[in-house]
């Protein structure tokens, strides 16, 4: 675990990548799989927070319509396939 670093008892932030990325070097390799994991949690996350918000707002109507489309077409195959 990386102790932060102190300078007149304020805690000095790390602010920018450069910097998170020198802490990540130094990190041991549980604590960087740890931090791996949060990080595909997160990325994770923000995606679904972003199809939600596309989806909610009608950005992905047309996906929808596209499917309804072929499926009464019978272009629409079952994924994965059988």
């Amino acid at each position: 675990m990386l102790k932060p670093k102190r300078r007149s008892k304020i805690l000095v932030r790390m602010s920018t990548v450069l910097e998170i990325e020198n802490a990540i070097e130094r990190l041991v390799p549980t604590d960087r799989a740890q931090l791996a994991a949060w990080l595909a949690r997160k990325e994770a996350q923000d995606w679904d927070a972003q199809m939600d918000t596309d989806t909610a707002s009608g950005k992905l109507d047309f996906l929808f319509e596209e499917a309804d489309t072929e499926g009464r077409t019978g272009k629409l195959k079952d994924w994965p396939p059988k």
